[in-house]
């Protein structure tokens, strides 16, 4: 063989020649997507896994193969770690490991903030109905309308047991980029809701939270939920059952390793395979430019909701209640609760509205996940 052939059939095997247009654009997002995350710290945890994935797909886009389709019959690395999201095993883990990391007393402490977590799950609803009148199925609609409560692993939950696999890169990413870019979208969605006299009201201590009470919680909101809606027992069941290895303190080992270790095990898992499944074919079309807008209303929508009904409580109970905190039923755990705690902190330095807001938060995030189960339940899974 000539060294002329030998240099062609290096240059042949090099992936400047195999890749399109599409996958130098997706590169382009996901060295962006590594900046946002390195640079400007928007959930680095979340968003330096999945930008990795989608830049290593669209380079060796061989690494998403399944046995079935590769020509040595292993496939590729990262189809396993996706394999377990369609078994909705890692987003069941990745509740466990925030039920573990998650103080849920001041949502016991003030029970009003479950209606602002509902409140903020107005927007799924809005773009579940927009998603059909733009020409999604119910099943496809329901899916994207997740992307609303900012939470990624219920989004990748539920559009798996939908069945709505060829729509899961574009919702996990939509999701999860979301929920990266929380201090950027909700904040000005809560000025324009509220007034500076608003943002400013001081709101009183929360009660001190019982041991008992906090070890019968999940015990009584698994029961109660789970057996209203029995779809929700992976998610819901698993975000308790951490929290109750937090609360009952006899299984620090166990709340160690659910915390630590095999939540940021999983992470990994998670993030790099969301990140594989947004190669240029399966991204760059109609259909996930209309996934991102949709989640983006949703979002926005979600964020409103809360603070409209913030609004209204505070005219219920004369101004006990700063509508900034409703913005944090969204559930982006604890970043919208951190944004609350921002917005008012600029309006008065001094008034801390962090504890309050992690309320409708963890509210959130069991709201999103009861929305699932409602729609599980409506589509007969």
């Amino acid at each position: 063989m000539s060294i002329l052939d030998t240099l062609s059939n290096l240059a042949n095997q090099t992936a400047f020649l195999s890749l399109t247009w599409g996958n130098y654009v997706m590169i382009v997002v996901a060295l962006i997507f590594l900046y946002l995350a390195i640079k400007k710290g928007y959930e680095p945890l979340l968003l330096v896994p999945i930008a990795f994935g989608m830049l290593l797909v669209n380079i060796y886009p061989d690494i998403m193969l399944s046995p079935a389709d590769s020509s040595n019959g292993v496939g590729g690395m990262l189809y396993y770690f996706y394999t377990l999201d369609k078994w909705s095993l890692l987003p069941s883990l990745i509740f466990m490991g925030v039920g573990a990391l998650t103080d849920f007393g001041p949502l016991i402490a003030n029970p009003i903030s479950f209606l602002m977590g509902a409140a903020a799950q107005l927007g799924i609803y809005i773009a579940y109905f927009l998603a059909i009148l733009m020409g999604f199925n119910g099943k496809s609609a329901a899916a994207i309308s997740i992307i609303g409560g900012a939470d990624g692993p219920t989004s990748i939950f539920l559009a798996t047991k939908l069945g709505q696999t060829d729509l899961l890169g574009p919702i996990a990413v939509a999701a999860y980029s979301y929920m990266s870019l929380v201090p950027i979208i909700q904040p000005p969605v809560m000025k324009l809701f509220t007034t500076e006299k608003d943002r400013k009201i001081r709101m009183d201590q929360l009660r001190p939270v019982s041991k008992l009470e906090k070890i019968l919680f999940p015990i009584v909101i698994t029961i109660v939920v789970c057996m209203i809606l029995p779809t929700t027992a992976p998610l819901v069941g698993m975000l308790m059952l951490g929290n109750l290895f937090r609360e009952s303190g006899v299984v620090n080992q166990l709340t160690e390793t659910a915390s630590n270790a095999l939540m940021y095990i999983v992470v990994i898992f998670l993030g790099t395979s969301v990140g594989a499944t947004t190669s240029a074919e399966a991204f760059l079309n109609v259909s996930t430019l209309k996934i991102v807008v949709l989640g983006l209303v949703a979002f926005i929508s979600g964020t409103a909701g809360g603070v409209w009904l913030g609004q209204l409580l505070k005219n219920v109970t004369h101004g006990k209640i700063n509508p900034l905190i409703g913005s944090a039923g969204v559930s982006a755990v604890p970043m919208a609760a951190r944004v609350s705690q921002k917005v008012g902190a600029e309006a008065d330095p001094t008034n801390f509205l962090l504890m309050h807001a992690m309320g409708p938060n963890v509210a959130g995030v069991i709201g999103t996940a009861v929305a699932a189960g409602t729609f599980m339940a409506i589509y007969g899974i």
